[in-house]
């Protein structure tokens, strides 16, 4: 077959992407931390922190703009929408703040992932109250 490897290397060449795409995803895993702390930093302005809640609360949250289940365009929101997301938050927040965010982040994820469960429910609780909202237009209830 064209471009088929059949030498043992081919698997090392798979793995070694495999290893590069999970370091990736630590990497933004961490900046989504460091987004939630730059939201918590008493220095950042009021539209950086609007933008910081957003996307933070975007990655975290259990519900996808689009559903991953729908093939290939269910994972756009996470190979795209997110990292943009990350991108714009980290031009608008302080490079001070933004670079001490970051090392506290990393401390943090390197003394173990932290946990935001409640943030989690906040952001399910938003999503009801937007159906709610929704519903309510719709059906004028």
């Amino acid at each position: 077959m064209p471009g088929w490897q059949k030498s043992p290397a081919a698997g090392w060449k798979s793995a070694s992407k495999v290893k590069n795409w999970k370091a990736k995803a630590e990497a933004l895993e961490t900046q989504v931390v460091a987004i939630y702390l730059a939201y918590r930093h008493p220095g950042t302005p009021w539209y950086a922190k609007v933008l910081a809640f957003l996307v933070a609360a975007y990655a975290l949250s259990p519900i996808d703009l689009i559903p991953d289940f729908i093939p290939v365009f269910g994972y756009l929101d996470d190979l795209l929408i997110l990292p943009v997301g990350v991108l714009l938050v980290i031009k608008v927040v302080p490079p001070d703040i933004m670079r001490d965010c970051q090392n506290r982040a990393a401390e943090l994820r390197a003394a173990g992932a932290p946990h935001f469960r409640w943030m989690g429910l906040v952001i399910v609780l938003l999503w009801i109250a937007v159906l709610i909202f929704i519903a309510v237009k719709v059906f004028g209830a």
